[in-house]
């Protein structure tokens, strides 16, 4: 999975995070799934055996953050394929361990003057001798050289080069100004005097990635098919809403439309989206909805492209908190990401060997660390093992469907410097659109300005929010597709002033023909309105505009605020849409097979709990009990198992366990089956019967009885519950009944 570290250097703090690159040396069988996955750095251990499909082996040289290497590349792809793993690769395309390329130990030269400066001429480093990179074209030359066709050679057949990262404030060392002289063919202008500069400056940092992922995947193919060999890439990326947050330029979702990527890790983890933001007037953290939108902006921006998405969820995160913590936020994100059906494959974490053998507080202001306790561990593995098995689905979100946020890759553009006083406290022109929904229960979607040409971008939507406050759209011809939308009946909310300070930085809108003095003059234009139309209501072919004179972020800033685009949007939705009643709520709920996802929302229009009535088995509790009734208060949720959904109730098997279930076998009166997990971890499962067992047993891989175990019988539920101690060589499980 994906991760950002934060680092502290230059005496600023740095978000990052770290997603590994995975690459399969045997031949795959053709029946095993890529199912689930993890990154890690380090050879195979007992101790972080999680039993994923993939194990993405990091680094030819490991992580940066690494204390000890574990050996040679080549050694830890092979003790992850001796353990039965298919084995991929996964390295940073803007920092890594390429200490060989910037001490010139590669080709004789010194490189460090090629990391990302910023304006007072301090390098942002990532670790030490490891800098942001300005992607030169003799640093890909030896990305290629030295790093990919290593991991084809040793078998690879999927590569992920995680992050292409620039930083906002960057921009200011000699290798960017070369970069820029060879772009715009004229001379570098630094970025803080005027917000031209910063738009062409990011314009330019979003290239020079789009292009290094292009050319160094473009040679990974054609090499690999030198070879003989597919190989597969892949971006591990953050969100374009995180991006933009934390002020980092990326290509996002023009990715996903090169032939050479063949998909992305979504990088969403309590790092990125505990992230403050504002509603109501308060800023603070908002997990599980920033984790929804995070989530959504992924999916929105391969959907039309049927592009492969992981989603990546972390037990834990990079910076330094108690256990308590991590899980509260770990159950918010993850029930996100499962509130997404059409999405089944994961990264279920990164970096095992931080998770299982690093230290953390065991409580809020204490000073005591441990290593993980048993009762999250066996919750996470719990939840992890339910991955392998997460089917697609066709049901839907509960709530009023059809209301998207328009996003372009160009939020990442205007948000360091700030100019002329322009400022969009925390996102807040994105947030100011979303959240006024999302708290109400509806499930806002989004959708990317890239992916309008495609049919399917707004398949589905009935109203689209969109502002010009916060980014602005790089071609015109993404108004041809937005016009024709309308016209074919579909309902534009448009909010701004239009008067923030990149509206008038040089391009395709001014520029050419083209006179417009803000870019949605030239989209009103393209609808028969006048180039700067006054609040108000006007019709466009079957479709409907509505323009408000308010900049997004004045939803969210003050308490209230948002009550006119609520209005706006009810009555659209309800009169012009004739899509029923916009209901508003606090909760979400989806069933996805027979696993039962609710978000009971804080801030919302009340404070009731959900309650679910039925047979489940608690997932999020680590003693799984099967239970009647789930209550999920204001600010929680709730990840449960659905008994009574199971279609043939007389066939014995497992519904829910901590370790993963290889061997099943029914023969007679007997169930069992083999179980593997982590090495001094706790297994607990619950095991749907006919009816009471008369013995269980367990043994360990030398057939030898293990102490220890327990079981015990639920009636109402037929189910049975065994809890015993892990070990990744198997333990064989034999019920008789």
């Amino acid at each position: 999975m994906i991760k950002k570290t934060r680092s502290i250097f230059c005496g600023i703090i740095f978000p990052f995070i770290l997603f590994p690159l995975a690459g399969n040396a045997q031949k795959a069988d053709p029946l095993q799934k890529e199912k689930t996955a993890f990154q890690t750095s380090q050879p195979w251990k007992p101790v972080t055996d999680i039993r994923a499909d993939v194990a993405i082996v990091y680094g030819v040289g490991g992580n940066p953050s690494d204390k000890k290497k574990g050996g040679t590349f080549e050694s830890r792809v092979q003790s992850w394929r001796d353990k039965g793993y298919i084995t991929h690769f996964m390295t940073g395309i803007a920092w890594g361990e390429y200490q060989d390329y910037f001490t010139g130990k590669w080709d004789g030269k010194w490189h460090l003057d090629e990391g990302q400066v910023q304006r007072n001429g301090d390098t942002i480093w990532h670790g030490h001798m490891v800098p942001y990179i300005v992607p030169t074209e003799n640093y890909l030359k030896y990305m290629k050289e030295m790093h990919v066709k290593r991991v084809i050679d040793a078998g690879i057949d999927a590569i992920y080069m995680e992050e292409p990262e620039f930083w906002a404030r960057a921009g200011y060392s000699e290798a960017f100004k070369r970069e820029w002289k060879k772009y715009y063919g004229f001379d570098w202008r630094p970025q803080h005097e005027s917000p031209e500069n910063t738009y062409l400056a990011n314009k330019l940092k979003y290239q020079l990635y789009y292009n290094a992922l292009n050319e160094v995947f473009t040679y990974a193919k054609e090499y690999g098919k030198s070879k003989g060999m597919n190989v597969r890439c892949y971006v591990p990326t953050h969100s374009l809403v995180n991006y933009s947050q934390w002020q980092i330029v990326s290509p996002e979702a023009s990715l996903a439309s090169l032939p050479c990527v063949d998909g992305y890790i979504a990088q969403v983890w309590t790092g990125t989206s505990r992230e403050p933001n504002y509603y109501n007037g308060v800023a603070k953290e908002r997990v599980f909805e920033t984790a929804f939108l995070e989530y959504g902006s992924m999916e929105s921006m391969t959907a039309p492209t049927g592009r492969k998405m992981f989603f990546l969820t972390d037990p834990i995160e990079d910076w330094p908190r108690d256990w308590a913590d991590y899980k509260k936020n770990y159950e918010a994100t993850f029930t996100a990401q499962l509130l997404y059906p059409n999405i089944a494959d994961y990264e279920v974490m990164p970096w095992p060997d931080r998770i299982y053998e690093g230290l953390y507080r065991t409580s809020e202001g204490s000073d005591r660390k441990e290593r993980i306790p048993r009762h999250y561990s066996t919750q996470m593995q719990v939840m992890i093992n339910a991955l392998n098995h997460m089917p697609l689905s066709g049901n839907k979100v509960s709530g009023s469907e059809g209301i998207s946020v328009l996003m372009a890759n160009s939020l990442m553009f205007q948000r360091f410097p700030i100019h002329a006083g322009y400022e969009d406290p925390q996102l807040s022109n994105f947030y100011g659109q979303a959240l006024p929904f999302l708290k109400r229960g509806v499930p806002v979607k989004t959708v990317h300005l890239e992916n309008v040409s495609y049919k399917e971008s707004l398949k589905g939507t009935k109203i689209l929010l969109m502002t010009y406050s916060n980014m602005k759209p790089l071609s015109p011809e993404v108004h041809d597709h937005i016009a024709a939308w309308v016209k074919n009946g579909g309902l534009l909310v448009y909010s701004g002033r239009d008067n923030d300070p990149y509206q008038s930085v040089r391009e395709w809108w001014n520029t050419g023909n083209n006179r417009y003095a803000v870019p949605s003059g030239h989209l009103f234009g393209k609808m028969g309105l006048p180039e700067s139309p006054a609040e108000g209501e006007y019709a466009y072919g079957k479709g409907w505009i509505y323009i408000l004179r308010s900049d997004p972020k004045e939803y969210v800033l003050t308490e209230g605020g948002d009550h006119k685009l609520l209005d706006v949007v009810t009555r659209f939705y309800e009169q012009k849409a004739k899509a029923g009643k916009l209901t508003f709520k606090n909760n979400f709920y989806l069933e996805r097979g027979n696993y039962v996802l609710i978000s009971v929302l804080d801030e919302s229009v009340s404070a009731e709990s959900y309650v679910k009535k039925g047979t489940f088995v608690d997932l999020f509790d680590p003693q799984l009990p099967a239970i009647s009734e789930k209550v999920v208060r204001p600010g929680q949720q709730a990840f449960l198992y659905n008994v009574d959904a199971v279609s043939d109730k007389a066939r014995p098997q497992v519904l829910a366990s901590a370790s993963r279930v290889y061997e099943e076998k029914r023969s007679g009166k007997t169930y069992s089956f083999v179980v593997k997990s982590p090495l001094n971890t706790t297994n607990v499962m619950r095991i749907l019967l006919p009816r009471k067992p008369v013995s269980c047993s367990v043994k360990d891989s030398n057939g030898t009885a293990i102490d220890g175990m327990q079981w015990n019988w639920d009636e109402k539920s037929k189910t049975c519950r065994m809890s015993f101690e892990n070990n990744p060589e198997g333990v064989s499980v034999s019920v008789n009944l």
